[in-house]
């Protein structure tokens, strides 16, 4: 039996001014009060899902930013650091989505680069909790970013990318979705 919500959550790590809506992420395939479709699930671990990474939209990012990173991360795996299913960076300023599938299709815009996850490899990996847990929290975060490309290569762990995009975000905007099973 698979359960879940959704809850959209944006941060504005600055504030938002007057001038400047909150950033705001929304994605057709993650939606709020919808079950995740087995599309967005790992094939692999004991999960029989199609592993496609998820269509990503997003709106009200600041003036300055420079580029997008997007990281995947679920907080409920039990490792004691949790479980990175993805991250993507360099994403170019002029980007507002990712269409479904990109990760896969590798079409992702010019110029992204996809570190490793958590699985061990670059690219999307979806949801898999272990069978009979609690449903895990999947967040799936935009940060605009205050520079043009991170100095990483694509080999770089997920953690190791998170800790260069947290120290160049200017705003963020997530999708919070639970799976179980």
């Amino acid at each position: 039996m698979r359960f879940i919500t959704a809850v959209l959550l944006a941060t504005s790590v600055f504030g938002a001014t007057a001038a400047q809506a909150e950033m705001k992420l929304t994605s057709k395939d993650l939606a709020a009060g919808k079950a995740m479709a087995d599309a967005q699930v790992f094939n692999s671990f004991g999960c029989s899902g199609k592993n496609i990474s998820p269509e990503l939209t997003w709106s009200g990012a600041p003036e300055a930013t420079k580029s997008f990173a997007i990281m995947a991360y679920d907080p409920d795996a039990p490792t004691g650091s949790g479980w990175w299913h993805w991250s993507v960076f360099n994403i170019p300023a002029d980007t507002a989505e990712i269409a479904t599938g990109a990760s896969g299709d590798k079409t992702l815009p010019a110029g992204a680069v996809e570190g490793h996850t958590d699985f061990g490899m670059s690219g999307y990996g979806g949801a898999c909790p272990p069978a009979g847990d609690q449903p895990h929290h999947y967040q799936f975060t935009v940060y605009a970013l205050s520079v043009d490309k991170l100095p990483l290569p694509e080999t770089a762990p997920a953690a190791m990318v998170g800790f260069y995009v947290r120290a160049n975000t200017l705003a963020k905007a997530s999708v919070e979705v639970t799976y179980g099973r």
